[in-house]
């Protein structure tokens, strides 16, 4: 005979998933710095930055607004629009994942020390200011996947799309705008997901 089930409470399943989040991120931002050199570009990252950054169909002016969306000065704005809707649980959220992503970037641009696509390619389209520091890793991708991250359980679906299709958007354009290469912005993406899901495990969910 067959015990009786047992049912697992939601509040662990939930934790669970924040926790594989959190590996998902750790796992992505190591795969995305192993092949990362000091004065070299791997030959198939080169190819899908020149491919990104030869597009010329848009203006620039219309890309800077939208990259703008991973600035860290937008931690604090998303922090007071959440306070203004008395989601006070989420405005902690972000204020905290902002600042453990501005932290750790510093960190791991110290130990994984790449320049500027310009530095380490020839024939670069630079758009707008040419970006200055270490390349590795994007700090604009890694803002807007963390508090995409964080805010995704307060979220609908419409929002979700939203998030996902603005975060993407920043990724591309530090790529086009030649900020960085590709695996700088796979890293910043996984230092995102790697905060935003231990600061989910730390201030929970909506009820």
């Amino acid at each position: 005979m067959r015990g009786p089930a047992v049912t697992r409470p939601h509040g662990a399943t939930r934790q669970a998933r924040d926790a594989v989040l959190v590996a998902g991120g750790a796992l992505v931002l190591v795969l995305a710095a192993l092949p990362v050199e000091r004065t070299s570009v791997p030959g198939a990252e080169a190819a899908v930055f020149r491919a990104v950054n030869g597009v010329d169909v848009v203006p620039f002016l219309l890309v800077w607004p939208a990259m703008q969306l991973g600035n860290v000065l937008v931690v604090p704005a998303s922090a007071l629009v959440a306070a203004a809707f008395r989601r006070w649980r989420l405005a902690a959220g972000l204020l905290l994942a902002g600042a453990g992503t501005y932290v750790a970037a510093k960190v791991v641009k110290d130990l994984v020390v790449r320049g500027r696509p310009d530095g380490l390619l020839a024939d670069v389209v630079v758009r707008g200011a040419a970006a200055q520091g270490r390349g590795f890793l994007s700090g604009h991708a890694a803002v807007v996947v963390t508090l995409l991250t964080v805010a995704w359980p307060w979220l609908g679906r419409r929002g979700r799309i939203a998030g996902v299709v603005l975060a993407a958007l920043v990724c591309l354009a530090r790529v086009w705008t030649a900020a960085h290469l590709p695996l700088d912005v796979v890293g910043g993406v996984g230092l995102g997901l790697l905060v935003g899901g231990l600061v989910r495990l730390v201030v929970g969910r909506p009820r």
